[in-house]
C-alpha cells in the first residue's frame, strides 16, 4: 500500500517500524519485526534489502522463511531489472494471503477431530477412576496382571501410531509451496523493467539459486507462455501474470480440497487407533476387575 501511495521502496520499510523507535517492540510479532528492522536498516545505509531479508528470514520457521525469501527474490529481480515494485509486490501479497487462509482452513478442519481425540484420550483415566469408585481394583488389574499389561502395551502402541498417523495426515494437507507461481511472477517482473526475455530469465535463475525459492519444474510453463506470446505477438509479461494467477487458483482449490478431505480422514486414526486404545486401557481393566472380584467371592 505504501508503494502504491508513492512512498519509495527504501523508505517504506522504515514506516513499518513503531513510531519513534529504532527497533520493534517485544511482542508475539518480534520475528517479523526483526526482519522489517533489518530491511529498513539496509535501505537506509544503501545495502541490499533482499540480502537483509534473506539473512533474517533464515532463522524463522519454514513457512515464514519461504514467504520472506520469496519476497527477497521478487525485490532482487525488480531492483536488478528496474521494474516497478508496487504491482509486483501486490501480486505476491495476494498469494501470501491466500496461503494464510489455506492454513486457517486446515486448522479449522483439524480442530474438531483433535478435540474429540483429546476427550477420548482422557476417557481411560475416567474409566479407571469409575471402576475404583465402584470398588473394583482396576489399577491392579491394569498394572499387575499379565492381561492388563498386554492391554496397556497394545493401547500405548495404538495411541502412538494414531498420533503419528494424525500428524502425517496434517502434513499432507499443508501447503508445500509458500508462493505458487513465483517463477512466473519473477519472470514477469524482470520483463516489466524492459529486460529482454533472456535477461529476465537469467535474473530469475540467479534469484532462485541465491534465495533457494521456486523450482526448475516451472521452466516448462514459462517457456510455453513465452512461446505463446511470441506467436500471438502480445506482451509476455501479462500472459506470465495470468498464468501465475491460474497457478495460484489451482493451488488454492487444491488446498481447500485437502482441508475438506482432512476433516474426514482424521476420523480414521480416531476410529482405528484411539477408540480401540480406550477400550483396552479404560474398559478392559474394569472388566478384569469385575471378573477378579467375582471369582474372589466365589
Amino acid at each position: 500500500m505504501l508503494l502504491s501511495a508513492g512512498v519509495s521502496p527504501v523508505s517504506a520499510w522504515g514506516y513499518l517500524l513503531p513510531p519513534g523507535e529504532a527497533a520493534p517492540t517485544e511482542s508475539a510479532d518480534t520475528a517479523t519485526g526483526r526482519v522489517i528492522k533489518a530491511a529498513a536498516s539496509a535501505g537506509a545505509t544503501g545495502a541490499s534489502v533482499a540480502d537483509a531479508l534473506a539473512a533474517e528470514a533464515n532463522a524463522l520457521p519454514v513457512a515464514e522463511r519461504q514467504a520472506w525469501l520469496a519476497l527477497a527474490a521478487a525485490w532482487s529481480v525488480a531492483t536488478d531489472a528496474g521494474a516497478p515494485l508496487a504491482a509486483s509486490l501486490r501480486d505476491l501479497a495476494s498469494s501470501f494471503r491466500e496461503l494464510g487462509q489455506l492454513q486457517r482452513d486446515v486448522g479449522v478442519a483439524l480442530a474438531g477431530p483433535a478435540a474429540t481425540a483429546r476427550v477420548v484420550l482422557g476417557l481411560p483415566v475416567v474409566g479407571l477412576g469409575f471402576g475404583a469408585l465402584m470398588g473394583f481394583n482396576t489399577l491392579h488389574a491394569l498394572f499387575a496382571t499379565v492381561p492388563g499389561l498386554l492391554c496397556l502395551a497394545v493401547g500405548a502402541v495404538l495411541i502412538a501410531g494414531g498420533a503419528r498417523w494424525n500428524a502425517r495426515l496434517v502434513r499432507k494437507a499443508e501447503a508445500t509451496d509458500a508462493a505458487p507461481g513465483l517463477d512466473l511472477d519473477l519472470t514477469a517482473i524482470g520483463m516489466a523493467g524492459g529486460a529482454s526475455v533472456a535477461r529476465a530469465r537469467a535474473l530469475v535463475t540467479a534469484a532462485r539459486e541465491r534465495f533457494d525459492v521456486g523450482g526448475a519444474e516451472a521452466e516448462a510453463a514459462i517457456a510455453a507462455v513465452l512461446d505463446l506470446a511470441s506467436r500471438a505477438g502480445v506482451p509476455a509479461a501479462e500472459l506470465l501474470r495470468s498464468e501465475a494467477e491460474q497457478v495460484r487458483r489451482a493451488a488454492r482449490s487444491d488446498g481447500q480440497r485437502k482441508a475438506e478431505t482432512l476433516a474426514v480422514t482424521l476420523m480414521l486414526p480416531l476410529g482405528l487407533c484411539v477408540l480401540p486404545a480406550f477400550m483396552l486401557v479404560g474398559v478392559a481393566p474394569l472388566l478384569l476387575g469385575v471378573l477378579a472380584s467375582t471369582f474372589a467371592v466365589l
